[in-house]
């Protein structure tokens, strides 16, 4: 199977996918973030009383035209309280903002165009029209309307929004379960005493790390040696526990020990792509087998952080019902650039803004073993195939890094 370009590789890999079936039901306050399984229908009114927008006086607004006359405050609704009254000619009641409307009064006028009088009377400084400074009942939304629509991500304003709707819990749904496994006889987990010739299992952490930002539930299947045998059973259990993505991290390039693409076809993996024309990144694996996708991620922390960002996360999010585009954005350079070669680069960098302007630097070293150079960047600094060299000031195109 030929090198393929990163375009390719995302619509072969993340473009067909649609969102997962399975739901569940969240309390209100742990749905944020989540998807929409259901449309949200008002089960009441929004408000349910017509209620004062403002702090002043509940009055008739025929006995705020000119000459001004006195009027009789006979009461006070505050939020929460009805004035159980009926204003009549000549009258008011002091309200306060949220209060519902008392009988027999159209409008609110504000506090600051009325004068308390010693007698306790009110006085009018300015006129008022019917309805001004109202909200009318049902003026946000009312019992029956269609307040979400099933798979929207519910956003803190869309969680309010249920809320305010009378929906306590919601039908969301569930989060792909992504079983995550690292390779390599060299990996000892963190806090372990690594021997002469071993290193700590790093890309994992922050591979789970894409996945639940990206809106998975991350399995961590630890540590495998390299090992057919032993992989190959990591995968029949992620089958078994219907994982929606095995994923796995090192032995996905082509040296005697590099062993994710002869597991992958010892299981009949249906390949979709094995290599692709990027750097970082270059052995980058993809298939299926029955519902579950399957990603062998390069073992480099660069380049499997940089392959999970571009395909693993939007695969994450499309089965999540989100949106799986990887936006890129544009940017000034803020040094000079070699030309480019072959395959697609994908430089480590850091943004700023200078003048009203997003200032993109690569950092000095790229080396796709540099985990500190990765975790220094915001972005990715995107270079096209054979792109020329670029003097700093040019226009370049980058991708945020969460």
């Amino acid at each position: 199977m030929s090198l393929i370009s990163v375009e390719e590789a995302y619509a072969r890999l993340v473009t067909p996918v649609r969102p997962i079936a399975r739901t569940e039901e969240l309390p209100l306050a742990e749905a944020a973030g989540r998807v929409l399984a259901e449309d949200i229908v008002a089960r009441r009114t929004q408000p349910g009383f017509a209620a004062s927008a403002m702090d002043g006086y509940a009055v008739r607004a025929a006995d705020t035209e000119q000459p001004f006359q006195p009027l009789r405050v006979i009461g006070e609704a505050a939020a929460g309280r009805v004035f159980s009254g009926h204003v009549g000619e000549g009258e008011a009641v002091r309200i306060f903002t949220g209060a519902p409307i008392p009988d027999g009064a159209d409008a609110i006028l504000i506090q600051e165009d009325a004068e308390r009088r010693e007698d306790g009377s009110l006085l009018p400084t300015e006129s008022v029209r019917p309805d001004q400074h109202v909200r009318p009942a049902g003026v946000d939304f009312r019992d029956g309307d269609r307040l979400l629509s099933k798979g929207t991500h519910l956003s803190p304003g869309a969680i309010a929004l249920a809320a305010c709707g009378g929906y306590p819990r919601l039908q969301v749904l569930a989060r792909p379960k992504v079983a995550v496994l690292a390779t390599g006889d060299e990996l000892v987990p963190p806090g372990a005493e690594a021997g002469p010739a071993q290193i700590v299992a790093s890309n994992s952490y922050g591979v789970a790390a894409l996945i639940e930002q990206a809106g998975g539930e991350a399995l961590d299947l630890g540590i495998a040696p390299d090992d057919e045998g032993q992989i190959a059973g990591h995968l029949d259990a992620a089958l078994e526990a219907g994982c929606d993505v095995f994923v796995t991290i090192g032995g996905a390039s082509v040296g005697n020990h590099d062993l994710i693409g002869k597991v992958f076809q010892s299981k009949n993996v249906e390949l979709a792509f094995l290599k692709v024309a990027m750097r970082p990144g270059k052995p980058l694996l993809a298939g299926t087998i029955g519902d579950m996708r399957l990603v062998g991620l390069p073992g480099n922390p660069a380049s499997a952080m940089v392959t999970a960002t571009l395909f693993l996360a939007p695969l994450v999010r499309a089965l999540s019902g989100r949106d799986a585009g990887v936006p890129r954005e544009a940017g000034v350079l803020g040094s000079d650039l070699a030309p480019n070669g072959e395959r697609a680069d994908f430089m480590r960098a850091t943004r700023s803004i200078e003048d009203g302007r997003k200032i993109i630097r690569p950092l000095p070293r790229q080396d796709s073993s540099l985990l500190s150079i990765y975790a220094a960047a915001d972005v990715l600094l995107v270079r096209a195939p054979q792109a020329p060299a670029a003097q700093a000031g040019e226009p370049c195109a980058f991708i945020a890094l969460a």
